[in-house]
Parts: C-alpha cells; structure tokens; sequence
C-alpha cells in the first residue's frame, strides 16, 4: 500500500482540493469539470481483501481535468511544486500535444499549479506554457522559475472557493481579446 510519501500519492491533497473546489462550482451552476482516472489494468489482487496490490497504465494519460465553464470547453492538469522553479519534466509531451489539439477546438486549456512551499495557486495560460517548452526544445532552460511568472495569474485567496481558478480563465479570456 502507498505511505504518505511515497510517489503515488504526491499531489493528492491538491487533488482533493481541486475536487472539491469543482464541486463547489458545479453546485452553484458555475461549472462542470470531472476528474479523468487514469485507466489501469490490475495484475495482482489480493484475494482477501479485493484491493489491487499490482497494476500498470493502460495508455498515457492526457490532463487531469475536463468539462465545460459557461459553455466553454475547458481542460487542465495539476501539478504540485515544492520549489520556485518548475520542471518541465513533469509535464509530458503528449499531455502539450492533447492541449494544443483542444484549444484548436475552441477550448481553454491550462495548468494549474500549486507552490506548496509557499502556499500560491497559479493559473498556467497553455500559451504561456509552450514560451517555456519552446525554449526547452531549443536547448534552453528545462524548468522555468517563479519569477518568470505574470502575476496576474496567480490566484487570489477567496473565501469559501478552494482553488478559484475561474478568476484565472477569467482573466485568459480578458487577455485572449
């Protein structure tokens, strides 16, 4: 079984956190995003218990996250950082080429970041992400700092909202006009 700090369970507090502020929003009518589970395919089980002890990944997983905020498709991973620089490592390229084929689309796409060490949502605009992972791909930098960061993205505390990261599409689609 996975301890609290093993690998498997990094970043389930911000998952549980990101459930739950979806919820809130689903309750009052501003929202409906879903969690998308990773498929997996159990390899042992124990017989007693009827939990998976084994198992591996279907297929790559695309976001965490996909649904619709007043009509708009919306899609979005996220990810959990310790430190004040971010790697790129944790983002996977099929993950950016899902995003850039959903925002094709129409739709918003976007990490949501969380910088444990000091507390602060940000809202990762997916445009904003491919400036950094253009520049990876050219043989620069393979993270980016916090202070590269708009700050108007990052993400107000607001009471009884979780994570609000509506202000932060809010606020990409001010800057998208």
């Amino acid at each position: 079984m996975a301890t609290w700090n093993s690998r498997g369970l990094r970043g389930s507090t911000l998952e549980e956190l990101v459930n739950r502020t979806n919820e809130q929003y689903r309750e009052k009518g501003l929202a409906l995003i879903q969690k998308i589970p990773t498929p997996i395919t159990p390899v042992k089980m124990d017989k007693d218990s009827r939990h998976i002890t084994l198992a591996y990944f279907d297929q790559r997983s695309t976001v965490d996250y996909i649904g619709a905020v007043q009509g708009i498709p919306v899609c979005f991973d996220a990810k959990e950082c310790c430190a004040h620089t971010f790697p790129l490592a944790n983002i996977h390229p099929h993950q950016v080429a899902f995003m850039k084929d959903f925002e094709k689309q129409g739709g918003i796409a976007f990490f949501l970041i969380f910088f444990s060490s000091r507390d602060l949502f940000y809202y990762l605009p997916f445009r904003e992400l491919l400036v950094f992972w253009q520049r990876m791909e050219e043989g620069g930098r393979k993270s980016f700092r916090e202070d590269e960061l708009r700050q108007e993205y990052y993400l107000p505390v607001k009471s009884g909202i979780l994570v609000p990261y509506l202000e932060g599409i809010q606020k990409d689609l001010q800057l998208r006009d």
